[in-house]
């Protein structure tokens, strides 16, 4: 019988030690929980911004041109619409430019009325198409330009440069933020006569600075006027990838 209770004794023992060992890993977890998803509540910390800043060269263009067609009726502007508007998009493919990077944008039926003594009267109808078109290679977009107007384009709105992979740039404009903010915060830390310790928490934005976009009328490439036909010089220039971020620092 003494055995039994000195075995008893020595369980309820081991399990009080169990519950207390149990109820241990339950407040560290907690306390580890509150620490991650509430840093700025639990620790001290230094939070400081950092920029980083990218410059690259465009290597993809965009150009919209259209064609619109304006006829008594719809069945003929459609007709002639077309025609030319398949016209433009051959003499693209002849240049080099993929079918994918080929899209529709809009196709339009506009009716077109005159207005004579306070009255409303039908002219005719205008049919306007727009097309994107992706160009790879640079060199290209004057000639491009002046062979889709050669072929009946008279809808030039604008060309824009982008970079067809971002991402690798982001990566090292973001690298680069992250540095930014690290000396920062050194230099802060410094001062002030603490240690840093490990980031706490991160956040970023990113953003790009556009170049000009440019702009022609379809006269400037010899359509509607006594100008020949001239090849444009188009400037790709220079795009900037930016990232700021917010590092917070916890101070040891």
């Amino acid at each position: 019988m003494l055995s039994n209770w000195k075995e008893n004794k020595l369980l309820s023992a081991l399990l009080v030690v169990g519950i207390i060992w149990i109820a241990g890993q339950i407040r560290n977890d907690l306390k580890e929980h509150r620490y991650i998803g509430k840093p700025t509540e639990i620790r001290d910390t230094i939070t400081i911004g950092g920029e980083g800043k990218v410059t690259a060269i465009p290597d993809i263009a965009a150009i919209e041109i259209g064609v619109s067609t304006e006829k008594t009726d719809v069945a003929s502007a459609q007709k002639e619409n077309t025609t030319k508007m398949n016209a433009v998009t051959k003499k693209v493919k002849d240049l080099g430019v993929d079918e994918k990077d080929i899209q529709t944008t809009q196709y339009n039926i506009y009716p077109q009325y005159d207005y004579t003594n306070n009255r409303q009267q039908l002219r005719g109808y205008q049919i306007a198409q727009n097309v994107r078109i992706k160009i790879r290679d640079l060199s290209k977009i004057g000639a491009i330009l002046e062979a889709a107007t050669s072929a009946g384009a008279n809808q030039v709105s604008g060309v824009s440069f982008t970079i067809d992979d971002p991402e690798k740039l982001r990566q090292e404009a973001r690298e680069k933020a992250l540095d930014n903010a690290r000396e920062k915060a050194k230099a802060l830390a410094g001062r002030a006569d603490v240690k840093l310790g490990k980031i706490v928490s991160f956040s970023e934005s990113d953003s790009g600075t556009p170049p000009v976009p440019y702009y022609a009328r379809a006269e400037a490439f010899g359509m509607g006027g006594d100008m020949a036909v001239k090849t444009p010089d188009i400037q790709a220039g220079s795009l900037e990838v930016v990232v700021n971020v917010n590092v917070s620092y916890e101070i040891l």
